[in-house]
């Protein structure tokens, strides 16, 4: 559930309560006004661990937690304007443009894709989303 900030009544934040969030100070996601980012989201199950090594199965977790963290925050996958993918093999991007092409192949965000390295060699994908919040009125 959305909790408002402490640092003001416009600013919304989502939390998947995962240990890092925690340790390193951020959001899932965060919505100020009717902007909505979503912080680089892995494929990571409730037990914090990565569903699976193979990265479509990891892309699809991604795209997952993003969805949830946007309703939560009152928007939709629709709502999404901008994506970034990073991946640690680049072998993997058409595995990844294939996954991110069935969710958005008609909503067509504006999108990048880098290759990194990740502080979890597990961790094959992650994905970040930046939307608009559709709504007229202020949640919470």
């Amino acid at each position: 559930m959305a909790e408002p900030s402490t640092r003001g009544p416009r600013r919304l934040l989502h939390s998947t309560r995962t240990k890092y969030e925690f340790q390193f100070g951020y959001s899932r996601a965060v919505r100020q006004g009717n902007i909505i980012r979503v912080s680089g989201t892995a494929g990571l199950g409730d037990d914090g661990q990565v569903v699976s090594d193979e990265v479509i199965e990891q892309m699809r977790r991604a795209l997952e937690i993003i969805k949830a963290a946007l309703a939560d925050l009152g928007a939709t996958l629709d709502d999404v304007i901008m994506t970034r993918i990073y991946v640690s093999n680049v072998h993997n991007i058409d595995s990844v443009a294939l996954v991110h092409g069935e969710v958005f192949r008609d909503i067509r965000p504006a999108s990048s894709i880098v290759k990194v390295e990740f502080i979890d060699p597990k961790i094959l994908v992650e994905v970040e989303a930046e939307a608009v919040y559709p709504g007229t009125k202020e949640k919470g």
